[in-house]
């Protein structure tokens, strides 16, 4: 390792991720390009306008459809310490529309899903967003959604695994 993937490797296992593993072990290939991007993906993850529930929520979403298992199995259980009903989760495994959310995760769930399908999100899921999180919120979204596409894209191209011993979350 280099003194800049050191110093970066360093930085962010003592941060609040605490571990360094999935898209770090690819992004640590261009340190310029890492020490950007991790504290926009630290922001986004941790300190947007959405509670964790939400944010966990939405990462979810994009990696599924970006069908990403790294990331889906990484955040299912930080979804599920949110307090993100794991029935939801269990739908966006096999790619159905979840049942019984709240008006909060539905806004959520209809913004990303039409935002990564059509690549345009719409009056209504745009409204029913900006009314629970205002614009912050909707910009918040939009840009964790963004990223976690990216982080998709990553994993994918580089067909980083999901852990020895941790089943797929869901078939490809």
């Amino acid at each position: 390792m280099s003194e800049a993937q050191r110093k970066l490797y360093d930085r962010i296992t003592s941060g609040p991720r605490g571990a360094f593993r999935g898209p770090f072990t690819v992004w640590i290939r261009s340190p310029e390009y890492l020490d950007k991007l991790e504290p926009v993906g630290e922001y986004l993850r941790f300190k947007t306008v959405l509670p964790p529930r939400l944010s966990e929520f939405a990462i979810l979403i994009a990696a599924r459809l970006m069908k990403a298992q790294y990331p889906f199995q990484a955040h299912e259980p930080h979804a599920v310490k949110g307090g993100l009903d794991p029935a939801i989760i269990d739908a966006l495994r096999v790619r159905r529309r979840p049942g019984n959310m709240k008006a909060d995760e539905a806004a959520v769930y209809d913004f990303a899903t039409e935002l990564l399908e059509t690549k345009f999100v719409g009056d209504a899921a745009y409204k029913a967003v900006a009314a629970q999180f205002g614009e912050k919120g909707a910009l918040d979204l939009t840009a964790l959604i963004g990223h976690y596409t990216m982080v998709s894209m990553t994993v994918n191209a580089f067909e980083v695994p999901v852990p020895e011993g941790v089943k797929p979350p869901f078939p490809v």
